[in-house]
């Protein structure tokens, strides 16, 4: 049967938490980055007070800005790197490199490297998340620049990195090089870090660990919000449809609607139900036996936790089957973020401040 499912506090008082992970194998403790700048540390279970990290004074944090994304190198351990996404003092994007020093739970600030410089146009859709595949790559989820109804075309547009996911080799090249399996690594007319596009927000987005399936959470315009999944044969080059599609529907019939070689949604929602989709993680921890397997996400204004199991045997794309609702699991607040500990264990963030862990209650 269905286990029963709760929420355990971990944290409070957090300025705006965005996201939380930890290294490879850190099984003491949780990072967890705040929207105005800031990277705090709970360990064992005591939210440590001073920051692993702070750099408040390089980032702007109005509207959907912030420090966005961390992400820990897969040799972490041997190497001590570790990666951001953030919005600087101007709007621009920046996925930068850190290093610790010589105490484990405070970074060198000063040792700060430009993995990728973009200018935004506008104030949101920064996308935000930064993450190591399976494959040892970097991925990075980048929005289609903002405003509404994506103006200047860039999800359909493959000369831009803006409403695309990117993949890129951290370790060879400077500041990176481009995998020579990425869809466009010898293309003369299209960006070569493009891994995926036709994405308007994909603000959250993971790998099962134990398929290696990309799930991407993309965020809505006015009416649909969707859940994309990538499966972990592909070899990239989707186009997930924005500004053609919102959702599985057509964003603007009058404009045409051509779905000639677009992948539509595995899941979609409609307004009625939230505003803005926060992509989760497919379960793999230890300690709920029965929800392995299982997809998490939710919605900001929704407030709601639902889950699903991805049937990729379902039609072209696959499927969403076993589609769940868990009370157990509302916040009562504005969920922004989920994340996954070094043991697979999820947890929840809530704008005014909370960190939880999922468990079975």
């Amino acid at each position: 049967g269905q286990p029963v499912l709760g929420l355990e506090l971990v944290a409070s008082g957090l300025n705006t938490p965005l996201f939380l992970t930890a290294p490879p194998g850190d099984t003491a403790r949780l990072f967890i980055i705040e929207k105005t700048g800031r990277i705090r540390i709970v360990r064992n279970g005591v939210l440590v007070g001073t920051p692993f990290l702070d750099i408040r004074s390089r980032v702007s944090n109005g509207s959907e800005q912030g420090l966005l994304g961390l992400a820990f190198h897969p040799a972490y351990a041997q190497n001590g790197l570790f990666f951001v996404h953030y919005t600087n003092t101007n709007g621009d994007t920046r996925v930068t490199r850190f290093a610790v020093s010589g105490n484990p739970d405070v970074a060198q600030a000063s040792s700060e490297q430009v993995i990728l410089a973009l200018a935004q146009p506008f104030s949101n859709h920064n996308g935000g998340q930064v993450s190591f595949g399976p494959d040892g790559y970097m991925y990075i989820g980048l929005g289609d620049g903002g405003s509404g109804g994506d103006p200047q075309g860039h999800g359909q547009n493959r000369q831009t990195l803006l409403g695309s996911m990117l993949r890129i080799d951290v370790d060879a090249g400077s500041p990176y090089a481009i995998p020579a399996s990425n869809p466009y690594a010898r293309s003369l007319s299209f960006q070569p870090e493009i891994w995926n596009w036709g994405l308007r927000n994909p603000w959250r987005f993971s790998f099962d660990r134990a398929t290696g399936d990309l799930y991407i959470g993309d965020v809505g315009q006015g009416n649909r919000e969707e859940v994309d999944v990538q499966p972990a044969s592909s070899g990239g080059g989707e186009n997930y449809g924005w500004n053609i599609m919102e959702g599985a529907a057509c964003f603007s019939p009058s404009q045409g609607c051509d779905q000639t070689g677009l992948v539509l949604p595995v899941l979609d929602y409609d307004h009625g139900q939230g505003c803005s989709v926060t992509g989760g993680y497919v379960y793999r921890g230890t300690a709920i036996p029965a929800a392995r397997g299982l997809y998490f996400y939710a919605d900001f204004c929704g407030g709601w936790v639902r889950s699903f199991r991805y049937d990729p045997a379902m039609g072209g794309g696959g499927r969403a089957t076993e589609r769940t609702e868990w009370p157990g699991l509302s916040p009562g607040g504005a969920i922004t973020s989920f994340g996954e500990d070094a043991r697979g264990e999820l947890y929840l963030m809530t704008a005014d401040g909370s960190v939880y862990r999922i468990v079975e209650s």
